[in-house]
């Protein structure tokens, strides 16, 4: 049975492209040659970004000149960065006009990494694709990272929660602790001898929870990857 949308048309596929966009892009040199990555979610007032890499730094400053810094949580090699204002309104050539244009919709967040900026796309019409594809690179420099038919709705907007594996308690306990305490971190802050001893439990104990907790997180996120 075909999707139904609002112009009374009946479609059995969605089509999604995934396009990078080099050129006049914001963040680009703080991004380029895989220093560093970027993931953006607009809230019309501010943006979220999620920062990972080496060069978190970099882009924190290039973050700053563009729209401001509100607040930076850090951890390792990541942040979590909130702005003082969008980016799209200090921006020209903003990706969403292009998008409207050619009845093509933003699979969010917008990615910024290799020096450009990473676009998912979805329309109900393939000629959209192509129309979208030749009127940003126009512009822009512009290679097609993949190209596919869809029958679903892609599930990058999905809730983590839907995707998070059933661990028992102390399955639960001890990976939490892990992440608090620094075991993920480059390098490690902690060992699993002080985990278990923190928890009450033998080494063996403890890295057998960690252990399974940690395939169940994998196997559950592992195809959204």
């Amino acid at each position: 049975m075909g999707l139904k949308y609002g112009r009374g048309v009946i479609v059995d596929e969605m089509y999604e492209a995934t396009f990078h966009i080099r050129g006049d892009v914001p963040y680009a040199d703080a991004t380029a040659d895989g220093a560093a990555r970027v993931e953006l979610w607009c809230n019309e007032h501010c943006d979220l970004l999620h920062v990972r890499g080496d060069a978190t730094d970099a882009v924190r400053e290039a973050v700053d000149a563009a729209v401001g810094v509100a607040d930076v949580v850090e951890r390792g090699t990541e942040a979590v960065v909130v702005t003082e204002d969008c980016l799209r309104p200090h921006t020209e050539g903003n990706v969403e006009g292009y998008l409207e244009r050619h009845d093509c919709l933003l699979l969010p967040p917008l990615r910024y990494e290799d020096g450009g900026k990473l676009v998912r796309v979805l329309t109900l019409d393939a000629g959209n694709l192509a129309a979208f594809y030749e009127d940003v690179r126009a512009s822009f420099d512009v290679t097609v990272r993949e190209k596919r038919e869809v029958d679903a709705v892609p599930q990058a907007g999905a809730s983590i929660a839907s995707a998070a594996p059933d661990l028992s308690d102390r399955q639960t306990e001890a990976i939490r602790a892990a992440w608090a305490d620094g075991y993920y971190d480059v390098p490690r802050r902690t060992t699993t001898t002080e985990l278990a001893a923190a928890m009450g439990v033998d080494r063996r104990t403890f890295e057998e929870h960690l252990r399974l907790a940690e395939e169940k997180v994998v196997g559950a996120l592992v195809d959204h990857v």
